[in-house]
């Protein structure tokens, strides 16, 4: 082939360090558009991004010569030293070490979105454990238990 096709999509989630409730209401839309404009800088596309007060859920689309760790890594890193920095959060800020990241295939992109913009509803009846094994087992992904949200 002559030239690279690539989609790359992917449901992103990732917790607050010990899921403390930091992402406030007030913080929410400066924290979106800052890790909006840090996937912009990684060559990608923001979709869609949304959560509660201990973890975000975000639908990205990246270059294939762009590492999903990577990219997860950079905006950790980068919107809590702009959220300590810019004195945001009531507290010192970090997001827990590790991540989920699920591909998505195009047909399922909006159904994602949908999930993504509901999350307020969808944790009042669900826990984050509950919803990280579901998203765990639907992709196939083995998992022990006792490491799940250390």
């Amino acid at each position: 082939m002559a030239s690279t096709f690539t989609n790359l999509l992917y449901h992103i989630v990732f917790s607050t360090k010990n899921r403390i409730p930091a992402i406030h209401e007030s913080l929410r839309e400066p924290l979106y558009e800052y890790i909006g404009g840090i996937i912009r800088g990684e060559r990608g596309v923001l979709l869609q991004i949304g959560g509660v007060p201990d973890h975000v859920h975000l639908l990205t689309k990246t270059k294939a010569d762009t590492a999903i760790s990577s990219i997860v890594g950079r905006i950790k890193t980068g919107s809590s030293k702009w959220l300590n920095g810019k004195k945001l959060a009531a507290n010192h800020f970090e997001w827990q070490v590790g991540y989920g990241a699920f591909s998505v295939s195009e047909s399922q992109a909006s159904k994602v979105r949908r999930y993504i913009q509901n999350q307020e509803a969808h944790h009042a009846r669900v826990s984050f454990k509950d919803e990280l094994i579901t998203l765990l087992k639907k992709h196939g992904i083995e998992y022990d238990e006792r490491y799940l949200l250390g």
